[in-house]
């Protein structure tokens, strides 16, 4: 993976690390919504919930457009697929592994009907 991969990916996983910017995206991934709406259900100041936008954007999950005064914000779930992408290819070596502990269990929960 080049650098620029990681530091993307760093930057979204950064991003992903706050539960107020987790919230922010499952409400923006039931449709586009101004900074104002995204601030509703938090107790937080709107520079505060703005201050969140921007590591959203800097991690390119979230877009702030431009229609007449306001500024509606939506998701970019490319980011999301590109940490998909990046776990899955440990998926191999998780499921052996998952695989080699079910063996264990199985031997020994073998051992011990045996030794009843």
């Amino acid at each position: 993976m080049m650098r620029s991969d990681e530091d993307k990916l760093s930057q979204t996983f950064a991003a992903l690390a706050s539960s107020t910017r987790r919230a922010i995206l499952a409400r923006l991934a039931q449709g586009e919504a101004t900074v104002n709406e995204l601030a509703k259900p938090f107790n937080m100041t709107l520079p505060a919930i703005s201050k969140h936008i921007k590591v959203l954007e800097r991690a390119g999950l979230v877009v702030q457009g431009q229609k007449a005064q306001y500024r509606p914000c939506k998701i970019d779930v490319t980011p999301v697929e590109d940490v998909s992408k990046w776990v899955e290819q440990y998926r191999p070596i998780w499921e052996a592994r998952f695989d080699r502990m079910d063996e264990m269990i199985k031997q020994l929960n073998n051992k011990e009907q045996n030794n009843e």
